[in-house]
Protein backbone atom coordinates (compact mmCIF):
# COMPACT_ATOMS: atom_id res chain seq x y z
CA UNK A 1 0.00 0.00 0.00
CA UNK A 2 1.13 3.55 -0.75
CA UNK A 3 0.61 4.88 2.76
CA UNK A 4 1.24 8.51 1.81
CA UNK A 5 -1.38 8.42 -0.92
CA UNK A 6 -3.82 6.63 1.39
CA UNK A 7 -3.41 9.39 3.97
CA UNK A 8 -3.76 12.05 1.28
CA UNK A 9 -7.06 10.51 0.15
CA UNK A 10 -8.27 10.45 3.75
CA UNK A 11 -7.54 14.16 4.03
CA UNK A 12 -9.69 14.95 1.02
CA UNK A 13 -12.49 12.62 2.05
CA UNK A 14 -12.52 13.74 5.68
CA UNK A 15 -12.69 17.42 4.75
CA UNK A 16 -15.76 16.81 2.62
CA UNK A 17 -17.34 14.43 5.14
CA UNK A 18 -17.03 16.64 8.22
CA UNK A 19 -18.22 19.76 6.42
CA UNK A 20 -21.12 17.78 4.97
CA UNK A 21 -22.09 16.65 8.47
CA UNK A 22 -21.84 20.22 9.76
CA UNK A 23 -24.13 21.53 7.01
CA UNK A 24 -26.60 18.67 7.41
CA UNK A 25 -27.09 19.73 11.02
CA UNK A 26 -28.59 22.96 9.67
CA UNK A 27 -31.36 21.23 7.73
CA UNK A 28 -34.59 22.92 8.77
CA UNK A 29 -32.71 25.82 10.38
CA UNK A 30 -31.85 27.99 7.38
CA UNK A 31 -32.80 31.68 7.43
CA UNK A 32 -35.06 31.16 4.40
CA UNK A 33 -36.58 28.10 2.75
CA UNK A 34 -34.51 28.44 -0.41
CA UNK A 35 -31.32 28.82 1.61
CA UNK A 36 -32.24 25.86 3.78
CA UNK A 37 -32.53 23.70 0.65
CA UNK A 38 -29.30 25.10 -0.78
CA UNK A 39 -27.30 24.24 2.35
CA UNK A 40 -28.70 20.72 2.31
CA UNK A 41 -27.81 20.29 -1.37
CA UNK A 42 -24.24 21.42 -0.74
CA UNK A 43 -24.05 18.88 2.10
CA UNK A 44 -25.21 16.15 -0.27
CA UNK A 45 -22.69 17.19 -2.93
CA UNK A 46 -19.89 16.96 -0.38
CA UNK A 47 -21.13 13.59 0.82
CA UNK A 48 -20.99 12.26 -2.74
CA UNK A 49 -17.43 13.51 -3.04
CA UNK A 50 -16.61 11.87 0.30
CA UNK A 51 -17.70 8.51 -1.07
CA UNK A 52 -15.36 8.80 -4.05
CA UNK A 53 -12.34 9.76 -1.94
CA UNK A 54 -12.91 7.21 0.83
CA UNK A 55 -13.83 4.41 -1.58
CA UNK A 56 -10.51 4.88 -3.36
CA UNK A 57 -8.69 5.09 -0.03
CA UNK A 58 -10.24 1.79 1.09
CA UNK A 59 -9.31 0.08 -2.17
CA UNK A 60 -5.74 1.36 -1.93
CA UNK A 61 -5.44 0.23 1.69
CA UNK A 62 -6.57 -3.28 0.79
CA UNK A 63 -7.85 -4.19 4.28
CA UNK A 64 -11.52 -4.52 3.38
CA UNK A 65 -12.56 -1.10 4.69
CA UNK A 66 -15.08 0.59 2.40
CA UNK A 67 -16.25 4.21 2.62
CA UNK A 68 -18.75 3.33 5.37
CA UNK A 69 -16.16 1.70 7.62
CA UNK A 70 -13.74 4.56 7.11
CA UNK A 71 -16.44 7.12 7.90
CA UNK A 72 -18.10 5.43 10.87
CA UNK A 73 -15.46 3.26 12.50
CA UNK A 74 -12.53 5.61 13.01
CA UNK A 75 -11.92 7.69 16.12
CA UNK A 76 -11.17 11.41 16.08
CA UNK A 77 -7.37 11.01 16.12
CA UNK A 78 -7.65 8.98 12.91
CA UNK A 79 -9.44 11.75 11.04
CA UNK A 80 -7.36 13.97 8.76
CA UNK A 81 -9.66 16.93 8.08
CA UNK A 82 -8.43 20.48 8.47
CA UNK A 83 -9.53 22.39 11.56
CA UNK A 84 -11.60 24.87 9.56
CA UNK A 85 -14.39 22.44 8.73
CA UNK A 86 -14.96 21.44 12.36
CA UNK A 87 -15.56 24.99 13.54
CA UNK A 88 -19.07 25.33 15.01
CA UNK A 89 -22.25 26.54 13.34
CA UNK A 90 -22.27 29.48 15.75
CA UNK A 91 -24.39 31.72 13.54
CA UNK A 92 -25.18 32.11 9.86
CA UNK A 93 -22.29 34.53 9.30
CA UNK A 94 -19.79 31.96 10.57
CA UNK A 95 -21.42 29.22 8.49
CA UNK A 96 -21.04 31.26 5.31
CA UNK A 97 -17.53 32.55 5.96
CA UNK A 98 -16.37 29.02 6.83
CA UNK A 99 -17.99 27.79 3.62
CA UNK A 100 -16.45 30.56 1.53
CA UNK A 101 -12.92 29.97 2.82
CA UNK A 102 -13.28 26.24 2.26
CA UNK A 103 -14.90 26.59 -1.17
CA UNK A 104 -12.15 28.91 -2.40
CA UNK A 105 -9.39 26.49 -1.41
CA UNK A 106 -11.42 23.51 -2.62
CA UNK A 107 -12.02 25.03 -6.05
CA UNK A 108 -8.37 25.75 -6.75
CA UNK A 109 -7.30 22.38 -5.35
CA UNK A 110 -9.71 20.51 -7.64
CA UNK A 111 -8.42 22.48 -10.61
CA UNK A 112 -4.88 21.54 -9.62
CA UNK A 113 -5.77 17.88 -9.20
CA UNK A 114 -7.05 17.69 -12.77
CA UNK A 115 -3.38 17.35 -13.74
CA UNK A 116 -2.65 14.64 -11.15
CA UNK A 117 -0.48 11.75 -12.29
CA UNK A 118 -2.96 9.48 -10.49
CA UNK A 119 -5.74 9.04 -13.05
CA UNK A 120 -8.30 8.07 -10.42
CA UNK A 121 -7.65 11.27 -8.45
CA UNK A 122 -7.84 13.35 -11.62
CA UNK A 123 -11.20 11.74 -12.43
CA UNK A 124 -12.58 12.45 -8.94
CA UNK A 125 -11.45 16.07 -9.25
CA UNK A 126 -13.11 16.39 -12.64
CA UNK A 127 -16.38 14.95 -11.33
CA UNK A 128 -16.26 17.26 -8.28
CA UNK A 129 -15.27 20.48 -10.04
CA UNK A 130 -18.71 21.37 -11.42
CA UNK A 131 -20.25 21.12 -7.95
CA UNK A 132 -17.35 22.92 -6.29
CA UNK A 133 -17.56 25.75 -8.82
CA UNK A 134 -21.21 26.26 -7.91
CA UNK A 135 -20.41 26.11 -4.21
CA UNK A 136 -17.79 28.85 -4.57
CA UNK A 137 -20.03 31.10 -6.66
CA UNK A 138 -22.86 30.72 -4.17
CA UNK A 139 -20.86 31.29 -0.98
CA UNK A 140 -18.98 34.23 -2.48
CA UNK A 141 -22.24 35.86 -3.56
CA UNK A 142 -23.69 35.50 -0.07
CA UNK A 143 -20.55 36.91 1.55
CA UNK A 144 -20.93 40.02 -0.61
CA UNK A 145 -24.67 40.34 0.02
CA UNK A 146 -24.29 40.02 3.78
CA UNK A 147 -21.07 41.97 4.13
CA UNK A 148 -22.45 44.87 2.11
CA UNK A 149 -25.89 44.57 3.68
CA UNK A 150 -27.21 46.03 6.90
CA UNK A 151 -24.91 47.35 9.64
CA UNK A 152 -25.76 44.26 11.70
CA UNK A 153 -25.03 41.76 8.91
CA UNK A 154 -21.79 43.60 8.09
CA UNK A 155 -20.64 43.49 11.72
CA UNK A 156 -21.44 39.78 12.03
CA UNK A 157 -19.63 38.94 8.80
CA UNK A 158 -16.54 40.92 9.79
CA UNK A 159 -16.47 39.16 13.16
CA UNK A 160 -16.73 35.80 11.41
CA UNK A 161 -13.91 36.66 8.99
CA UNK A 162 -11.68 37.77 11.85
CA UNK A 163 -12.41 34.68 13.94
CA UNK A 164 -12.11 32.05 11.20
CA UNK A 165 -9.10 33.52 9.40
CA UNK A 166 -6.68 31.73 11.72
CA UNK A 167 -8.04 28.41 10.42
CA UNK A 168 -7.92 29.35 6.73
CA UNK A 169 -4.23 28.76 6.17
CA UNK A 170 -3.77 25.18 7.34
CA UNK A 171 -4.57 23.83 3.88
CA UNK A 172 -1.47 25.56 2.51
CA UNK A 173 0.91 24.40 5.25
CA UNK A 174 2.43 21.35 3.60
CA UNK A 175 4.03 18.59 5.62
CA UNK A 176 6.24 15.72 4.44
CA UNK A 177 3.21 13.78 3.21
CA UNK A 178 1.97 16.68 1.09
CA UNK A 179 5.44 17.21 -0.31
CA UNK A 180 5.69 13.53 -1.21
CA UNK A 181 2.45 13.85 -3.18
CA UNK A 182 3.81 16.92 -4.96
CA UNK A 183 7.05 15.08 -5.80
CA UNK A 184 5.03 12.23 -7.33
CA UNK A 185 2.94 14.65 -9.37
CA UNK A 186 -0.19 13.60 -7.48
CA UNK A 187 -0.92 16.98 -5.86
CA UNK A 188 -0.28 20.62 -6.84
CA UNK A 189 2.27 22.85 -5.13
CA UNK A 190 1.09 24.87 -2.13
CA UNK A 191 2.23 28.37 -3.10
CA UNK A 192 0.21 28.75 -6.33
CA UNK A 193 -2.87 27.53 -4.46
CA UNK A 194 -2.25 30.02 -1.66
CA UNK A 195 -1.73 32.90 -4.07
CA UNK A 196 -4.95 32.09 -5.95
CA UNK A 197 -6.81 31.74 -2.65
CA UNK A 198 -5.61 35.09 -1.31
CA UNK A 199 -6.37 36.89 -4.56
CA UNK A 200 -9.92 35.55 -4.84
CA UNK A 201 -10.72 36.03 -1.15
CA UNK A 202 -9.33 39.54 -1.29
CA UNK A 203 -11.48 40.46 -4.28
CA UNK A 204 -14.66 39.10 -2.73
CA UNK A 205 -14.04 40.70 0.67
CA UNK A 206 -13.38 44.02 -1.05
CA UNK A 207 -16.74 43.78 -2.84
CA UNK A 208 -18.32 42.87 0.49
CA UNK A 209 -16.79 45.96 2.18
CA UNK A 210 -15.06 43.62 4.63
CA UNK A 211 -11.49 43.99 5.85
CA UNK A 212 -9.19 41.12 4.97
CA UNK A 213 -6.89 40.02 7.83
CA UNK A 214 -3.16 39.79 7.23
CA UNK A 215 -2.05 36.85 5.09
CA UNK A 216 0.94 36.57 7.41
CA UNK A 217 -1.18 36.04 10.53
CA UNK A 218 -0.57 32.91 12.58
CA UNK A 219 -2.49 29.92 11.29
CA UNK A 220 -3.77 27.07 13.41
CA UNK A 221 -2.66 23.63 12.33
CA UNK A 222 -2.73 19.97 13.33
CA UNK A 223 -5.97 18.67 11.88
CA UNK A 224 -4.27 17.04 8.90
CA UNK A 225 -2.11 15.10 11.35
CA UNK A 226 -5.03 14.05 13.57
CA UNK A 227 -4.80 16.77 16.24
CA UNK A 228 -8.27 18.25 16.47
CA UNK A 229 -10.40 20.57 18.54
CA UNK A 230 -12.85 19.07 21.04
CA UNK A 231 -15.60 19.97 18.57
CA UNK A 232 -14.75 17.04 16.29
CA UNK A 233 -15.60 14.55 19.04
CA UNK A 234 -19.14 15.91 19.28
CA UNK A 235 -19.54 15.86 15.49
CA UNK A 236 -18.43 12.23 15.30
CA UNK A 237 -20.58 11.20 18.27
CA UNK A 238 -23.66 12.32 16.40
CA UNK A 239 -22.57 11.11 12.98
CA UNK A 240 -21.36 7.67 14.08
CA UNK A 241 -23.96 6.89 16.75
CA UNK A 242 -26.18 4.50 14.80
CA UNK A 243 -23.31 2.40 13.44
CA UNK A 244 -21.62 2.26 16.84
CA UNK A 245 -24.85 1.36 18.66
CA UNK A 246 -25.89 -1.27 16.10
CA UNK A 247 -22.72 -2.58 14.45
CA UNK A 248 -23.26 -3.80 10.93
CA UNK A 249 -26.87 -2.59 10.85
CA UNK A 250 -28.48 -2.76 7.41
CA UNK A 251 -31.83 -1.67 6.03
Amino acid sequence: MDNAKFEYLLRQGDNALILSQQLSQLCGKGPALEEDMALTNVALDLLGQTRMWLSYAGELEGHGRDEDRLAYLRDSREFRNCLLVEQPNADYAQVMVRQFFFDTWHYFLMRGLLASTDQRIAEIAEKSLKEVTYHLRRSGDLVVRLGDGTPLSHAKMQAAVDELWTYAGEMFIYDALDEAMVAQGVAPHAEPLREAFLQHVGEVLLDATLAMPSPEAYMQRGGKQGRHTERLGYILAEMQFLQRAYPGADW
